[in-house]
């Protein structure tokens, strides 16, 4: 990966900041008028298409604004996320609205993936090597992304297709708390536009299990991630009493 500078990790994440809060691609006016950079629209024209250049960002068709590409989203997140803790209310709140299924994991997963659509308002799937469920599927269409009926006519496709998400898991190959798979990681170009962020579960003889959430590339990964790490390890609390 290229060394970026200081001004050019600076402007990356505010970038992203705005792109994940707007949806619409970010030109250098609005970076110079909202952020305090310190420095010209010209000179942050010019470091976003360096950036541009070196795979972080990219043109689209109907503006002279740039959006973030895969590699710079995954860059904002091993380098520049700082997620945002759970509060102790939602926490309980969620601890106690799936307890009484403790005794029973399929039951488990499939209502910790309700309280999960519910509580980061996207699709949640999972998957315990048995079943396979889905929550909120309604939650997407608040994404302007998926008022594009050719994206999310094929993504809803596929949740009748639990292989796909189960052969998805299998390539992932890294040890980590949460994953996220963006663009080219699902092989399919029409998802290119998708983000998918999941955890791995650990509950008895069960494999491959999983729990996440499906959503646009530009997720609120400070407030999601944590999210989905905390739903995985609550389950496998639970499982085990």
């Amino acid at each position: 990966m290229v060394d970026l500078t200081e001004r050019q990790i600076a402007i990356l994440k505010v970038l992203i900041d705005e792109y994940i809060e707007t949806a619409q691609p970010v030109s250098s006016d609005t970076l110079e008028k909202k952020y305090n950079l310190g420095v010209s629209p010209a000179t942050i024209r010019n470091e976003m298409v360096q950036l541009s250049k070196e795979g972080y960002l990219q043109k689209t068709h109907a503006s002279s604004g740039r959006i973030p590409t895969s590699m710079g989203i995954k860059f904002y997140i091993r380098n520049l996320l700082k997620p945002k803790e759970i509060s102790v209310a939602d926490e309980v709140a969620v601890k106690e609205r799936i307890w009484d299924y403790r005794q029973e994991t399929n039951q488990l997963i499939h209502q910790a993936t309700i309280e999960l659509a519910r509580m980061t308002d996207a699709l949640a799937i999972a998957f315990d090597g048995d079943q396979f469920y889905w929550a909120g599927v309604a939650n997407i269409l608040d994404f302007p992304e998926f008022w594009d009926i050719d994206l999310t006519h094929s993504l809803l496709s596929l949740l009748d297709k639990s292989s796909f998400w189960e052969n998805l898991v299998s390539r992932v190959s890294e040890e980590a708390p949460v994953h996220v798979l963006l663009g080219d990681d699902f092989g399919v170009d029409y998802l290119e536009p998708c983000g998918f962020i999941f955890s791995r579960l650990n509950v008895g003889s069960k494999k491959n299990s999983i729990i996440g959430v499906v959503g646009p590339c530009r997720f609120a990964y400070g407030r999601i991630i944590p999210m989905v790490n905390y739903f995985s390890r609550l389950i496998e609390e639970i499982s085990s009493t």
